[in-house]
C-alpha cells in the first residue's frame, strides 16, 4: 500500500504570483503538441506551414480550455455553478472535463479548417496522433493535485489518500495516464503512419480514447454530486464515453468503404 505524497498544488511564488503544477501541466501539453505538430508537419512538406501550425495549437487551446471548463459546469457540477457563478472562472482550482474540451476543439477547428479550405477531418486526422500527448499531461496535473482519485481496493498498489480518507484507493490518475496518455498515443502514431483512408485516423482516436475511459470508469470514483447514472455502475464518464465509440466505429467503417485514401505522416 501506498500513500499520496501530499504534493504542494503551488510548483512556486513570483511575489504576489503562484504559480500551480495544473497550469505548468497545460503549458507542457500544448508545448509538446506543438512540436509534435511540427514534426508532423515537416516530415510531410507542404502540408502545414509553421504559422498555420502556431495558430492551429492557439485555436485547439481556446477551444480545450473554454470547453473543458463548460463541460465541468454543465455535465458534472450545474449545482455548484449555480451557487456559485464565479467558480466558472476560477480555473486554477480544478474542474476541467476531457468530453467538454474534445467538443471545444472540434467547434474551434472547424472554423479555423474552413479559413484554410480544409476539412474538418483532414484537421482532426494530423491533429490525432498528438493529443494523447496532452491527455497524458493533464492526467498528470490530476494525480498532483490529488483529485479524480480511485475506488477503494485490497490491490496491492493501492494508494491513500489522505485528503479523503485512510482507505487504499485505485491511484486511478495514473491508469489513465498509462492509457489515455501513453497507450493511445502509441496507438494513434503507429496508425497515422501508414496510408489510410480519410478520417481514418481520427476515428481511431475517438475508439480508443472512449474505449480506454469506457474501461478505467470502473476504477475511478464516481463524482459525488452525481453518482451512478444507472445500474448501479454506469458513470457520466461511460455515458459521454459511449457515443465516442460509437461514432467512431461508423467514421472507420465509412471511411474504409470510400478509400479515400491519403498519404502517411
Amino acid at each position: 500500500m501506498f500513500t499520496f505524497p501530499q504534493i504542494d498544488p503551488v510548483a512556486f511564488a513570483l511575489g504576489p504570483v503562484s504559480i500551480h503544477w495544473y497550469g505548468i501541466m497545460y503549458i507542457v501539453a500544448f508545448g509538446g503538441a506543438w512540436a509534435l505538430a511540427s514534426y508532423r508537419a515537416r516530415i510531410n512538406p507542404g502540408s502545414w506551414t509553421a504559422e498555420q501550425i502556431s495558430d492551429l495549437i492557439f485555436y485547439g487551446a481556446l477551444g480545450a480550455v473554454l470547453g473543458g471548463r463548460m463541460g465541468s459546469v454543465f455535465f458534472y457540477n450545474f449545482d455548484r455553478f449555480l451557487s456559485d457563478p464565479v467558480w466558472l472562472l476560477r480555473v486554477w482550482e480544478g474542474g476541467m472535463s476531457f468530453h467538454g474540451g474534445f467538443l471545444g476543439v472540434l467547434l474551434a477547428l472547424y472554423f479555423y479548417s474552413k479559413s484554410l479550405n480544409k476539412t474538418l477531418f483532414e484537421t482532426m486526422d494530423f491533429v490525432a496522433p498528438i493529443v494523447p500527448f496532452g491527455l497524458g499531461a493533464g492526467r498528470i496535473g490530476n494525480f498532483i493535485g490529488g483529485e479524480l482519485w480511485g475506488r477503494p481496493t485490497e490491490a496491492a498498489w493501492g494508494m491513500v489518500f489522505p485528503h479523503v480518507d485512510q482507505l487504499p484507493r485505485h491511484p486511478s490518475q495514473l491508469y489513465e495516464f498509462a492509457l489515455e496518455g501513453v497507450a493511445l498515443f502509441c496507438i494513434v502514431w503507429w496508425f497515422s503512419a501508414r496510408e489510410r483512408p480519410r478520417c481514418a485516423v481520427a476515428a481511431m482516436f475517438a475508439i480508443a480514447y472512449g474505449s480506454f475511459r469506457f474501461f478505467i470508469e470502473f476504477f475511478r470514483q464516481p463524482d459525488q454530486d452525481i453518482g451512478y447514472i444507472a445500474l448501479d455502475w454506469l458513470t457520466m464518464g461511460q455515458l459521454l464515453s459511449a457515443p465516442m465509440v460509437i461514432a467512431g466505429l461508423l467514421l472507420l467503417y465509412f471511411a474504409y468503404k470510400r478509400r479515400e485514401a491519403v498519404a502517411a505522416w
